[in-house]
């Protein structure tokens, strides 16, 4: 049954809304989607390419099977610790993950057996030795995040910034309630409360911590996601702003000013890195020899242009958000 949920805000609490980008924020809902298997609206381009190396790699029958569930529901708290600060990297929020109190842990296992009725033998073994086990599913989380997110980052994380600023910008013209108005459709602010409408829970402010931390995601929605922890702020992710186009090819606008810097052929394998690719698969479609490939992506990612993940036996190479910069730049 759906209820409204009401978060009170004190002068204190209003004081201590931020931001933050998260990693691990977006780990849950793209790992659902790539499970569904469906035909996603916004993000199949990004699926399609990602869904055979996850299979490939196993990940769709490991830990993060058995802790999100596939059609929704409970995602214990502890794969989503509060970041400390405006964009932890996963590398934080992974460590964290492993350092979880074990009583956090067993509580958050003992409330998703609740939803999904029973836990695997594997989840059960977790819930007995957290301690031991956290470090095999932060293992499996940073080997995810390098197969499905990690390449892609630079792009997802400049919608995620650009939202941000967006949104600091109505704070700054038209107060924090305007802000929080505008986050969502379920969401109204009356002066002194936060309201969400659709809840299957209710959220009290003696139930949540101080403040409140707003994560802009790309594969949350078209809901919210919440997690409240105490003493942690609570914790709601919303679908940002310019998703939709989030993985629309984008026009290069200074290919042929930056041959003249970089040369020919690395100037093809940048424009070619419009999605992530191996070295034998950029051979492929380029025509260069992949000695040749190697040797300018080396330069490149020496450079600070390219950067590169490594999947399985192979490693994927990426563009970086400077390489993005150089490509897009406007002609004088």
């Amino acid at each position: 049954m759906a209820v409204l949920a009401e978060l009170a805000f004190s002068t204190s609490d209003l004081a201590q809304v931020r931001f933050a980008v998260s990693p691990m924020w977006e780990v849950a809902p793209s790992f659902r989607l790539l499970r569904s298997g469906t035909a996603h609206p916004v993000h199949r381009p990004w699926a399609d390419q990602v869904r055979p190396r996850m299979v490939a790699a196993g990940l769709d029958r490991g830990w993060l099977c058995e802790l999100i569930p596939p059609t929704g529901g409970y995602v214990p708290d502890f794969l989503n610790p509060a970041p400390s600060g405006p964009a932890p990297t996963l590398a934080a929020e992974r460590d964290a993950i492993r350092a979880s109190p074990t009583d956090r842990v067993r509580q958050d296992l003992d409330h998703l057996a609740r939803h999904q009725g029973d836990l695997g033998p594997r989840l059960r073994a977790l819930r007995s030795d957290p301690q031991t086990l956290l470090a095999k599913v932060a293992e499996e989380l940073e080997a995810y995040w390098e197969l499905a997110l990690a390449p892609y980052w630079a792009r997802i994380r400049a919608v995620l910034d650009a939202d941000i600023v967006h949104r600091a910008r109505l704070a700054a013209e038209h107060g924090t309630g305007h802000l929080l108005n505008d986050l969502h459709t379920s969401l109204s602010w009356d002066g002194n409360a936060l309201r969400m409408a659709g809840r299957k829970q209710p959220l009290t402010r003696p139930t949540a911590g101080a403040g409140l931390l707003l994560i802009p995601s790309a594969f949350t929605g078209p809901g919210l996601r919440t997690r409240t922890t105490l003493p942690d702020p609570p914790q709601l992710a919303y679908p940002a702003r310019g998703t939709g186009t989030l993985w629309e090819p984008r026009s290069v606008t200074r290919a042929d000013a930056l041959r003249a810097v970089l040369g020919r052929s690395r100037t093809l394998l940048l424009t070619e890195l419009e999605i992530p690719d191996s070295t034998t698969q950029l051979a492929h479609r380029t025509g260069l020899s992949p000695a040749a490939v190697s040797q300018c992506l080396t330069a490149l990612r020496d450079a600070g242009l390219v950067s590169a993940h490594r999947v399985g036996r192979s490693v994927l190479y990426a563009r970086t958000a400077a390489a993005e910069v150089l490509l897009q730049a406007p002609s004088a």
